[in-house]
C-alpha cells in the first residue's frame, strides 16, 4: 500500500468509502453486515487505515455498521473520517445533536476526519450564517480533541467554494472534490485544483471512477489506452491519473464487493504516474466522452439576451449535460433546487427567440423541454 503523508501522519492513499458497501436484496438501507466486515478485514490486513462514512450513507445505517466493525480494531489502527449532512438544510441548527449522535453510531469518542459535508449552491448561505454557529461548534470540538482535522467536501461550483474558504479556509485542513479525468475538465475540476493549491490545502478525492462510468470504456477508447500501457485496466488508468496529481492525499472508492477491493488494493500497491503523453491521451478520451455526452454551449449568452422569461440558459445547458453525464444523478436536481420554478427548464416557453441567435445552432427549446422531462 502507497501511504501519503498528511502533517504527523502516514494515510493510505486508498481510502475505504462506506457510501456504497454490499446490501442484501438491493436494499440500500439494508447493509450485508457480514460481507462488509470481511472486506473490512481485507483492508486492514493490507493497509488500508482510512475510513469515510457519513450521516446520510446507507438511509443512515453507513455509520452504524462501520462503527460496529471498527469496534473490533485498535483505535490507533485506523483513521475515520464522518460529516455534517448540511446538504439537508433542515439540519443547520442541529450541529451539537447530530455531532453527538454520529459519536454514539460510530462508537467512538473522537472523529479523525470530520467534514462540512457537500458544499454547494444550495447551503453555503446557512454555512456561512453564523446564527446556525456551525463553524463555532465544530471549532470547538476540534480545540477539545473530539475532531482531530476538520476539512470539507465540495460538489458546488469553483465560486461557490472560493466563498466557503474566504469565511474559513485558514481552518480547513483538507477539502474533499469529486475529481477524475473527465471531471477535470467537465466540472472544472483543474481550477477547483488551483484553488485548494493557493491556499495549500491538501486534497481528498470523492468519484475516482465517476460512480463507475470510468470502469467500462468504449471500445475506441479503452484501444488508445491500451497501446500505451497493455497491461493496465481502464479502472487502473483512472487511478494512475490521480496518482499523477501531486496535491492528492487520499483517494476515497465506494466499492461495492470483496473483488472491486482487491482489485482496487493491487492497483494502489505502487505508484505509476502518467507520462506527458499518457495524461494527454487520457483527457483525449476524456474530450471524446464529453462530446458524446455533452451539448457544444460556449455560454456566449447572445440567448439570455433574447429569453423573454429571463432564464440562464448557458447555466441550465451545464446543469443538462451534467444530468445526462451521470444518467440522472443528484447534482443537477440539488443545484436547480435553488433556482425559483420561473427560473427552471420548465419555465421555457418554447418561443425559440434564444435558437434564433445560437451560435451552436442548439435547439435550446427542445433541451428544455427533455430537462424538464428527466426532472
Amino acid at each position: 500500500m502507497i501511504y501519503k503523508k498528511f502533517q504527523d501522519l502516514k494515510l493510505s492513499a486508498l481510502g475505504l468509502g462506506a457510501m456504497r458497501l454490499p446490501v442484501i436484496n438491493g436494499d440500500d438501507s439494508v447493509i450485508d453486515e457480514t460481507a462488509a466486515a470481511e472486506m473490512v478485514a481485507y483492508a486492514m490486513e493490507k493497509g488500508i487505515n482510512y475510513y469515510d462514512t457519513a450521516w446520510g450513507y446507507h438511509g443512515g445505517n453507513s455509520e452504524i455498521v462501520m462503527g460496529k466493525i471498527l469496534k473490533n480494531y485498535p483505535r490507533d489502527s485506523f483513521y475515520l473520517a464522518s460529516k455534517f449532512p448540511g446538504y439537508d438544510v433542515s439540519n443547520m441548527d442541529k450541529v451539537e445533536e447530530i455531532f453527538e449522535k454520529q459519536l454514539e453510531k460510530c462508537q467512538v469518542e473522537y472523529f479523525d476526519f470530520y467534514l462540512f459535508h457537500n458544499v454547494c449552491e444550495m447551503n453555503i448561505d446557512c454555512y456561512l450564517d453564523e446564527k446556525y454557529g456551525i463553524f463555532d461548534y465544530l471549532i470547538k470540538q476540534k480545540n477539545n480533541g473530539r475532531i482531530k482535522h476538520l476539512g470539507f467536501s465540495a460538489h458546488g461550483s469553483y465560486e461557490i467554494m472560493k466563498r466557503f474558504l474566504d469565511a474559513y479556509g485558514k481552518d480547513m485542513e483538507f477539502c474533499q472534490i469529486q475529481l477524475n479525468y473527465l471531471d477535470y475538465k467537465f466540472q472544472n475540476a483543474k481550477d477547483k485544483l488551483d484553488l485548494l493549491k493557493e491556499w495549500n490545502i491538501p486534497v481528498w478525492v470523492m468519484e475516482p471512477l465517476r460512480g463507475g462510468k470510468l470502469a467500462s470504456l468504449s471500445d475506441t477508447d479503452a484501444q488508445k489506452l491500451k497501446s500505451l500501457r497493455p497491461n493496465e485496466s481502464a479502472v487502473q488508468w483512472a487511478f494512475r491519473f490521480l496518482q499523477s496529481i501531486d496535491e492528492v492525499t487520499v483517494t476515497l472508492s465506494g466499492m461495492s464487493n470483496l473483488e472491486q477491493l482487491k482489485q482496487n488494493i493491487s492497483t494502489f500497491d505502487e505508484e505509476k504516474p502518467l507520462s506527458s503523453v499518457q495524461m494527454d491521451a487520457i483527457l483525449a478520451v476524456a474530450d471524446s466522452m464529453i462530446s458524446n455526452i455533452a451539448l457544444p454551449c460556449t455560454a456566449c449568452r447572445y440567448c439570455t439576451t433574447h429569453c423573454p422569461m429571463g432564464l440562464d440558459i448557458p447555466s441550465l445547458i451545464s446543469l443538462y449535460n451534467e444530468h445526462r453525464s451521470t444518467d440522472g444523478g443528484f447534482i443537477a436536481p440539488m443545484l436547480l433546487s435553488t433556482y425559483s420554478d420561473d427560473k427552471k427548464p420548465s419555465a421555457c416557453i418554447g418561443c425559440k427567440s434564444c435558437e434564433a441567435v445560437c451560435p451552436q445552432q442548439i435547439k435550446i427549446s427542445e433541451v428544455m423541454s427533455d430537462f424538464a422531462s428527466m426532472l
